[in-house]
């Protein structure tokens, strides 16, 4: 039944703690001093932080909620939650139901299990959980549980950060305090606060979850290891934004619902360039706000999909050869009386605040490209950069031709005009002329200027965006504290910036490329403008440490070295461990299903060559078939020992920076050796025999 606007306007955040809810349900001195600890500027009473708990508690109960639970982000990259509820005991043996201002603002999980990177031992399991009261409380439904969600920050019992909110919240701090410092040198009197707005569009694949239980790579690993190429993929383009199925249009009409519910501005969907793959793009929010949104709508995605016999896979590679799943980090600044900062305007060489944003992200982008490469570094990422469909590991920096021109114009002195987009005419009398923007997009571009922000191309569809989120917020606060601190002593402003403008568009012109990111000529290219060119995950995620990095987040009070040195081991780790999950499967299907499926086939083509030769006629043909799939066999056996050996190696290594080169050097070119004949193979042996569902049958039967 198709609902009205009326009903979804009521739907869209009826399961959010939202304004309006608050100032509905708490006396107004509660709700301002709430309005207060929210904008950072004073620290929540604990009598308000009671009745704001008794009001939280009330109004979930009514909606069917017997539990609260601290929502928190661990250093996994996924969510983690623990219930408790609401129920307490009374002397009479009965119970009655209490949530109190300080099981509001603090819990306490075990924090020994979760990845530290050496900040917290096994057996120290004390770890804090922290209201966020930025982001809304929301009560979630699954199934028939239904709970009180508590957004929160993650830290350990000697206040380490234990989890990404943290840092992504402190970097808004500093963003915040360095784009002030720059407004204000800048003449700007009115905006009080800067704060970064982000729309993560979602990239996913949807395969029948009959096809998803029978393939035990997709469920351990989330990608296809194995799978011969389908004779249909995307060759076509027929896909990309085409015609929903049925199935799958009921599919986002419920996630839809289910979004909207808890608040989330899912706008856009579409299909996506590959069969089967699909986009899901919000509206824009405050970063902090934007990243909780993401993990919900990842959850959401792959909740609702089971309900309609489907599996959601968000792995950035799950199948060789086509199109794989990014998730496009649309970002901006804003100020709290609505000026967006990334808003050139009609004439953006005369936009002296938009000029010296620009700037500034430019420099930093350049002066931090190994780290922002870092911060979206992951096993599934890692097959994904460089195809032709995602931006490579080389960051460059897309502004268009209008904007090309402007900073151009910087480096020689100034900014003196702007080109103009003009106006489209179709040739059609009954189509209006279209206003034509100053300049095209490039989808290759791993960070690219649309036209009132940046969108960072890199980050893997799997990932939690707040990881480079944070990275951006601080780097770029980095370059405006620079900025700053010259306009500030500055006695003449205008000529001041005007000098720093243009030192930074003589020095930082090689990040700036707006060709095709794809070609082999780019990458010459780029490797004469000294723009590193880090491949592999390995390597990347080594950089994080570099004394420059540390000398960063240590400045802007974003990450203590310890707390930067634990989280480069913790994805060193799981890069290793991912791998050696991928492989120990790889070995498992190789050996369980695919080398006894082969020697079936090869048994009955032996057979049949016997009964061909038995009747007198000649089974050359036959004969040249078993050769070839006896000399495949033995391929993939020999390469199955050699993944062997490798894995064994692997595990006999402690070092967490040894164990990923070793992945990256000796089990992942096994793994691709061991795949090489089983595909090959794929495309030979009889598919009754075949024990593992194809390319063409996941990517096109629904």
């Amino acid at each position: 039944m198709c609902q009205s606007f009326e009903s979804i306007s009521e739907l869209f955040g009826s399961n959010v703690f939202n304004d309006a809810v608050m100032r509905e349900r708490l006396p107004k001195d509660v709700y301002e001093s709430l309005k207060k600890a929210m904008d950072g500027s004073k620290s929540l009473d604990p009598a308000s932080a009671d009745l704001v708990a008794n009001a939280m508690k009330d109004w979930a109960i009514e909606k069917g909620a017997t539990h609260y639970c601290h929502w928190f982000q661990p250093m996994t990259g996924s969510t983690a939650e623990k219930h408790d509820s609401f129920i307490s005991p009374t002397a009479d043996g009965q119970v009655i139901m209490e949530f109190s201002g300080k099981e509001l603002i603090q819990g306490e999980p075990d924090a020994s299990s979760f990845p530290s990177g050496g900040l917290r031992a096994t057996f120290e399991a004390r770890g804090y959980t922290a209201w966020d009261c930025t982001s809304p409380v929301f009560v979630k439904e699954d199934g028939k549980n239904i709970t009180l969600y508590i957004p929160s920050a993650f830290c350990s019992y000697t206040g380490e950060a234990l989890d990404k909110k943290t840092p992504l919240l402190r970097s808004v701090e500093t963003l915040n305090t360095q784009a002030m410092r720059v407004l204000k040198a800048l003449g700007n009197k009115t905006s009080k606060i800067v704060t970064a707005t982000l729309g993560p569009e979602q990239e996913y694949f949807l395969i029948d979850r009959s096809f998803y239980e029978a393939r035990l790579d997709l469920v351990l690993t989330g990608r296809t290891l194995f799978g011969a190429p389908s004779p249909r993929g995307q060759e076509m383009d027929d896909h990309y934004f085409g015609t929903l199925h049925e199935r799958v249009a009921s599919f986002m009409n419920e996630v839809n619902i289910e979004l909207w519910k808890l608040g989330v501005s899912a706008k856009t969907q579409h299909n996506e360039v590959s069969p089967a793959q699909y986009e899901l793009a919000p509206v824009f929010a405050t970063v902090n706000i934007g990243t909780d949104h993401n993990q919900l709508t990842m959850e959401t995605l792959q909740k609702v999909a089971l309900r309609h016999d489907f599996v959601c896979l968000l792995h950035e590679k799950p199948f060789a050869g086509v199109n794989g799943s990014g998730k496009h980090n649309n970002w901006s600044m804003v100020t709290d009386d609505g000026i967006n900062l990334l808003n050139p305007g009609k004439t953006p060489h005369e936009n002296m605040v938009f000029l010296v944003m620009l700037c500034a992200i430019v420099r930093a982008v350049d002066k931090y490209a190994k780290l922002l490469r870092a911060s979206v570094a992951n096993t599934g990422n890692e097959h994904r950069l460089g195809a032709n469909e995602a931006p490579p590991a080389i960051v460059s920096i897309f502004l268009g031709d209008q904007l090309t021109d402007i900073f151009e114009q910087l480096a020689t002195g100034g900014a003196r005009s702007s080109k103009e987009g003009g106006e489209l005419k179709l040739g059609v009398s009954t189509l209006p002329p279209l206003p034509k923007d100053s300049t095209d997009r490039n989808r290759t571009s791993p960070f690219a200027f649309t036209g009132n922000k940046f969108e960072f191309r890199m980050v893997g569809s799997t990932q939690s965006v707040a990881s480079p989120n944070f990275v951006l917020n601080t780097i770029v606060a980095d370059i405006l504290s620079e900025v700053a601190d010259e306009l500030e002593k500055a006695s003449d402003v205008n000529a001041a910036t005007q000098k720093l403008l243009q030192k930074i568009a003589t020095e930082h012109s090689r990040i700036i490329y707006n060709g095709d990111n794809y070609t082999d000529e780019w990458v010459a290219e780029a490797k004469k403008r000294g723009l590193p060119n880090i491949i592999s995950t390995a390597e990347s995620l080594q950089t994080i440490t570099d004394p420059e990095n540390v000398a960063l987040f240590e400045k802007h009070k974003v990450l203590s070295k310890k707390e930067l040195y634990a989280r480069k081991e913790v994805l060193l780790e799981a890069y290793s461990m991912q791998v050696n999950i991928e492989a120990k499967t790889m070995l498992n299907i190789a050996k369980r299903q695919i080398l006894p499926a082969a020697s079936t086939y090869s048994g009955r083509l032996g057979s049949d060559i016997q009964a061909v030769t038995a009747a007198g006629v000649n089974a050359d043909t036959q004969v040249e078939m078993l050769k070839k799939v006896a000399a495949l066999i033995k391929d993939f056996d020999s390469n199955i020992k050699t993944l062997e050996n490798a894995v064994t190696k692997l595990s006999d290594i402690d070092d967490v920076v040894k164990q990923a080169l070793e992945c990256r050097d000796n089990v992942i070119p096994a793994m691709n050796a061991v795949r090489e004949p089983a595909d090959e193979l794929e495309e030979i042996v009889d598919a009754d025999v075949w024990p593992l569902p194809s390319y063409a049958e996941m990517l096109f039967l629904k």
